[in-house]
């Protein structure tokens, strides 16, 4: 049998695909190709809607139907998994957060605002998003907690619950506020050649904590309908999630889009975004010309965004951000060295590129 490559068209997975074979299942996103055509959407709607039908214990006309695993028109499509097809209950959609702030307490390059950014974000996230005190997990050098001291393990572990159990409906927040890294790439993913990384607490013992990594653990097992956003103030964070797609602001103000896919690492069919305080190659920092306090001018901005906008899209959210930022670099003035952030310009990174500039922001 010949077979042909061919991407899935929901994910972009590379897929073989058999010459005698009438329809293939991505194993990452689960959309059933036919024919090279999606079907998805209205298609399995009307499936799932026939099987409704057949199944139901009030549709008197239509007790002597066979069972679903039975049905002449499923044999045909059998590695759907038949409690696809299955109606259930509604289930409680969850919202959970890892807030990490690293200061680095004895370190010539400590960072006043760390904790700082990480309580206001847990504000935002409580007063405004919805999100519960006991589903937002923190991170500081000031916590009572040793499992939640931003060292590289707590770190992992902290990421793992992240993601543990979610399921469609849920939303998860991951924000950072540290240093960060750029290292020589060792598998060819990377289009620069040097892969992204964070540098927890312990970092010169234990180490970094590479893109790679952070896409594995919080990126490539989200299941249809959660939603994953990242907001990483940190210096060379543009693709620190390695997600395939990135949108950035050129100094006219114009969005462009540029695809990350020499290895395509998106999701199982959910969406991750992740908002970053600037490219791969620029630094970012805390200001105080803001509020007179250090604080991340990412973090700040964000939540002036999030509080202040209403229907607020992806595309309007960068806008906005970007202003703020803008207007912070003129009050301190561009001579002011790295302290003033200066460099920094917002992008966007997400594991699926489709209308998700003119989506609304729901967290």
């Amino acid at each position: 049998m010949s077979s042909a490559e061919k991407r899935c068209k929901t994910c972009g997975r590379t897929l073989i695909k058999l010459s005698s074979s009438q329809y293939e299942i991505c194993p990452v996103c689960e959309t059933v190709n036919l024919f090279n055509k999606k079907l998805k959407g209205r298609v399995l709607n009307r499936i799932e809607q026939i099987a409704n039908v057949v199944r139901s214990p009030y549709q008197e006309d239509f007790k002597g139907l066979p069972s679903q695993t039975s049905s002449p028109w499923l044999s045909r499509f059998p590695q759907i998994r038949t409690n696809q097809l299955t109606p259930t209950l509604p289930v409680q959609k969850r919202k959970k957060a890892v807030l990490c702030g690293v200061t680095y307490n004895g370190h010539r390059k400590k960072l006043e605002a760390s904790v700082h950014n990480v309580r206001s974000m847990q504000q935002l996230l409580v007063n405004k998003l919805g999100f519960q005190n006991d589903s937002i997990r923190i991170l500081t050098e000031e916590e009572s907690d040793r499992s939640r001291i931003p060292t590289k393990r707590n770190m992992q572990e902290a990421l793992r619950w992240l993601v543990q159990g979610c399921q469609s409906g849920d939303s998860l927040m991951f924000y950072y506020a540290g240093h960060a890294c750029q290292i020589p790439d060792e598998d060819g993913d990377e289009i620069d050649g040097y892969d992204e990384a964070l540098c927890p607490l312990d970092y010169r013992v234990a180490g970094v904590i590479l893109d790679d990594e952070i896409n594995a653990t919080i990126v490539a097992p989200l299941p249809y309908g959660v939603t994953l956003h990242s907001v990483i103030d940190t210096c060379f964070s543009g693709t620190v999630l390695d997600l395939p797609f990135l949108c950035q602001i050129n100094q006219d103000g114009l969005y462009m889009w540029e695809e990350h896919q020499l290895t395509n690492k998106g999701t199982r069919g959910g969406k991750a975004l992740c908002i970053s305080a600037c490219a791969d190659n620029q630094n970012s920092a805390d200001t105080s010309a803001f509020t007179g306090n250090a604080i991340g001018a990412l973090t700040f901005s964000f939540i002036q965004a999030i509080e202040t906008e209403s229907k607020l899209t992806y595309g309007r959210l960068l806008t906005f951000m970007r202003k703020k930022v803008h207007h912070a670099q003129q009050v301190v003035g561009r001579s002011v060295p790295f302290a003033s952030s200066m460099s920094q310009e917002p992008q966007l990174s997400c594991s699926t590129r489709f209308e998700i500039y003119s989506e609304l922001v729901k967290l």
